[in-house]
């Protein structure tokens, strides 16, 4: 029985490793680039950008969830989920140019942007998982 169990388990091993990296990399990269210190803040108690860095990690995390239901390779799993990265970073930048004084708003804790920010990510995300179905 455990030998017909296998497979599945290692497929299963393989993707939530490789899912996890992804969601490192993500959170890395993602910190790296925005302008705001989103932990530094959200350790000091701030919700606007916890709702703004949650947003952006849960719309990545949706993309992630779509791709492994719909892909059967691990390097298309892989790929889907670095493009669904670079898309929620591109969503920051895009939200950052259209809304001005967002970084500041982030860091004044208004939390109305943040939420907007966060909103949008999830939205996105929940578009980008939706299109790889």
């Amino acid at each position: 029985m455990f030998q017909e169990l296998l497979p599945a388990l290692t497929a299963y091993f393989a993707y939530l490793v490789i899912g996890l990296l992804l969601l490192a990399l993500f959170i890395l990269t993602y910190l790296k680039v925005t302008v705001v210190d989103e932990i530094s803040l959200i350790r000091q108690g701030y919700l606007a950008p916890m709702l703004s860095f949650g947003g952006a990690l849960i719309g990545f995390a949706l993309t992630l969830c779509s791709s492994a239901m719909h892909t059967n390779t691990l390097v298309l799993f892989l790929t889907w989920g670095l493009l669904a990265g670079l898309v929620q970073i591109l969503v920051y930048y895009v939200v950052s140019h259209c809304v001005k004084g967002l970084a500041d708003a982030l860091n004044d804790n208004n939390i109305a942007m943040g939420a907007l920010l966060g909103f949008v990510s999830v939205s996105v995300g929940i578009l980008n998982a939706g299109c790889l179905s």
